[in-house]
């Protein structure tokens, strides 16, 4: 069985460009009727939605990351090395939260501002309870 790294430097993402607020503009035009979860009938498209399979590999790293800790704990390792593990498991995991958040803020966020009204100062006020999340764990 293939060893778990033990850092998050071998996390590290492909070359696909990511998303970045200074894109945002671009994005939020191509978003018309994104992110509506109360509005089954609108178009919907997430702004994670370009980068999906680096997301995926990224989760199943994670996912065989703890597969590795459960293996590690069965067969009764050294405590030290278990935390090492479960610090680049955690660490790959808030960068996918991070990445997320900013697909989100760049996408989202953006194509709401735009729309102005309640619908904008909901989608502000989602993302300021995320990042307060982020922030706590």
């Amino acid at each position: 069985m293939p060893e778990v790294p033990n850092d998050a430097s071998t996390l590290a993402t492909d070359d696909t460009p990511q998303p970045t607020l200074e894109s945002a503009p671009e994005q939020a035009e191509q978003a018309e009727g994104c992110c509506h979860p109360d509005d089954p009938d609108a178009a919907h498209q997430h702004g994670y939605i370009t980068a999906k399979d680096n997301y995926l590999r990224r989760l199943r790293r994670i996912e065989g990351q703890a597969r590795g800790l459960q293996r590690m704990v069965e067969e009764e390792k050294y405590c030290i090395d278990i935390l090492t593990q479960v610090s680049a498991m955690t660490k790959a995991l808030q960068s996918v939260a991070l990445e997320l958040l900013e697909d989100h803020m760049a996408h989202c966020v953006v194509s709401a501002a735009r729309e102005g009204g309640q619908a904008a100062e909901d989608k502000i006020q989602e993302a300021s309870e995320a990042i307060a999340r982020l922030v706590r764990s």
